[in-house]
């Protein structure tokens, strides 16, 4: 009974910072998300007039994905591909990598799931676009609604969860991001149960340090193409 006061008043100062972290990280969101739409405003309406000389179709691709809780929400990008091409060839590669059915040298890089190596629908602008991450920069808005968060796993298709493990739906208790531990650390040399671990690993350790040393690592390995294809 002596104990009780104890154990009720960590909880209350668990939760109290859990607040404080998530207060923080909306702001520096937020924050974030506005300065680097407004410096970047002109790469923009560069990659938006070569997206529409390079190939019929729209600027944007919108995507539904799972986000907190799995919840669906329509997750932005550049468009990279052909329009109205048909998704099933990524699928199969998708659902077929998560269970383990995919031979090593034939990964490509994570990104929500995993890119193809080579995939004729790319267009030659999207890949420019994918090697620079170029493409990634729409889901600032998503940011800014609160459907993602810069910092944290990438939101999956619905398609992939189909396949999960159910460890693997742990990383739908996180707002997912633009930017994680895999992309640090591992990029396209990780499996996916790997970056799986290392999204519940950011989930147990998240701190406001941790997401700004995380975006801070991001930078220098965007501007190499470091395990980008």
């Amino acid at each position: 009974m002596q104990d009780a006061p104890y154990i009720e008043t960590n909880t209350e100062a668990a939760l109290a910072q859990s607040k404080v972290y998530h207060a923080g990280k909306r702001a520096l969101d937020i924050t974030l998300s506005l300065a680097a739409l407004v410096l970047l405003s002109p790469v923009c309406a560069l990659v938006a007039a070569l997206i529409k000389l390079d190939s019929a179709g729209p600027v944007f691709f919108r995507q539904t994905r799972l986000g907190l809780g799995g919840k669906p929400f329509t997750f932005y990008k550049f468009r990279t591909m052909q329009h109205n091409c048909d998704n099933n060839v990524h699928q199969n590669y998708v659902q077929a990598l998560i269970r383990n059915e995919v031979e090593d040298d034939a990964r490509s890089t994570p990104g929500g799931g995993y890119k193809l190596v080579q995939d004729r629908r790319i267009t030659r602008v999207g890949a420019i676009l994918r090697k620079t991450s170029l493409d990634e920069i729409p889901q600032l808005f998503n940011v800014l609604k609160g459907e993602m968060s810069l910092v944290g796993p990438r939101p999956p298709l619905p398609y992939e969860v189909e396949v999960y493990q159910d460890w693997h739906k742990k990383r739908l208790d996180v707002i997912p991001g633009i930017t994680g531990l895999w992309q640090v650390q591992g990029r396209s040399r990780v499996s996916f149960d790997e970056m799986v671990r290392m999204d519940l690993d950011y989930a147990v350790q998240c701190s406001l340090w941790l997401d700004v040393k995380i975006i801070v690592l991001t930078i220098p390995a965007v501007l190499t193409g470091s395990g980008a294809r």
